[in-house]
């Protein structure tokens, strides 16, 4: 796996471990304008055992994620497949001059976006945590890990810190790091620093070098930052999934379904994929409860984990529970100790505190078009009640089935 040297470089894909559905005829889409473009694949009608735990319709009646933004700082994010049509904004390329970030020649940042924002298809299960929330992309890699080698361009540590700071001045809510640098680089820091005080949910993968002897993991180490872990399908953690204080919860990230470049879907695993179910949530909680604070939103994601059925710190306060996070009163923040800071309340910011407003604003917004589509649902279902009165009398039930 990936280890940066003395010059310090983004890992972004460190964590992904390829295991694609087969590929579909030559005829599906593939992203052009790449040099070794993803296989195409084809689409999975079969509910993805994540879906099956998180049950994503249950929250669709409190949040979908309406008027939040999550920057993907990834790979791109191809807005042509169907499930992401309409959730990918323009966002920026860093590694490619001109670019608007909706290129993805390495699938990574796709899977990841499709994960939080995938709307809902005829005759496919899978779809995102967040239908409503719209995905900045801001591409920085198009490494690939086969076989543990890595091949491809990615940015540079100071290159990934400027990226993070165009997420936010670009009013994004929650940032989603599915990469990891194996370096503590103060460009970095400072970027994601610079994040927390502008009042974005940060969610980092923690990596997948258990075996490696988990070394530290940047930025899911610093202060700020949510941690996420990985589990399998039973709720144990996956062997690859680092273990250490850097660990605040853990999510699904063993044969996750995700989109793939272009159409279809594919599956994998790694902490990268663990991590937006958590910014998912994250987005939830944004719209939901848009008065509260980032911190306070972090703090509402730990307090509501389900436990662990391991021990350990490779669980941090224990499994994601979506639900239970925007439903449930917070209780304790069983947060790691360089982390408690940043949970607490945070100091007053002119900026943060622009964001909140817009964010109220568009849940009111979201409220009545609910309301408005709500009336005209009763008016509808009012005058199907009423007019067929008048031939009632020659109803007679269906024959049986």
């Amino acid at each position: 796996m990936f280890r940066p040297t003395a010059h310090p470089v983004l890992a972004a894909l460190v964590t992904i471990v390829a295991a694609a559905v087969p590929a579909a005829p030559a005829a599906a889409r593939a992203p052009s304008g790449c040099a070794s473009p993803p296989a195409p694949a084809r689409p999975v009608a079969a509910t993805p055992w994540p879906q099956q735990r998180y049950a994503p319709d249950r929250l669709s009646p409190l949040a979908d994620g309406t008027g939040v933004v999550v920057a993907v700082i990834d790979s791109g994010v191809d807005r042509t497949h169907p499930q992401l049509a309409g959730r990918v904004l323009d966002g920026a390329d860093f590694l490619d001059r001109g670019g608007d970030g909706t290129r993805d020649c390495a699938g990574h940042g796709t899977g990841v976006a499709s994960i939080i924002a995938a709307r809902s298809r005829p005759g496919v299960a899978f779809r995102g945590l967040a239908p409503g929330a719209r995905i900045l992309p801001v591409r920085v890699s198009e490494q690939q890990v086969v076989e543990g080698r890595e091949s491809g361009r990615t940015v540079g540590a100071a290159g990934f810190a400027r990226a993070v700071r165009w997420a936010v001045d670009h009013d994004a809510d929650v940032l989603n790091l599915s990469v990891v640098l194996y370096a503590d680089d103060p460009a970095v820091r400072d970027a994601i620093a610079y994040a927390v005080r502008r009042d974005v949910v940060v969610v980092a993968a923690v990596g997948n070098l258990h075996d490696g002897g988990d070394p530290r993991p940047y930025p899911a180490a610093y202060d700020g930052v949510l941690g996420v872990g990985a589990i399998g399908a039973d709720g144990t953690r996956a062997p690859f999934s680092q273990t250490g204080p850097y660990v605040d919860l853990v999510a699904p990230g063993s044969d996750v379904l995700m989109a793939a470049p272009g159409q279809g879907h594919q599956r994998a695993e790694g902490t990268s994929y663990a991590t937006p179910f958590v910014a998912a949530t994250a987005a939830l909680l944004r719209q939901y409860r848009p008065e509260l604070s980032a911190a306070e939103v972090a703090g509402r994601i730990v307090a509501g984990t389900d436990p662990a059925p391991g021990r350990g710190d490779g669980y941090g306060a224990g499994v994601l529970n979506p639900y239970r996070a925007v439903v449930e009163s917070p209780g304790p923040v069983a947060a790691r100790p360089e982390q408690r800071a940043a949970l607490a309340v945070e100091r007053p910011d002119p900026a943060g505190a622009a964001q909140r407003t817009r964010r109220l604003a568009a849940r009111d917004r979201a409220l009545l078009v609910a309301g408005v589509t709500g009336a005209a649902a009763t008016v509808v279902a009012l005058l199907a009640v009423v007019l067929p009165r008048g031939a009632r009398r020659r109803w007679r039930p269906a024959d049986p089935a």
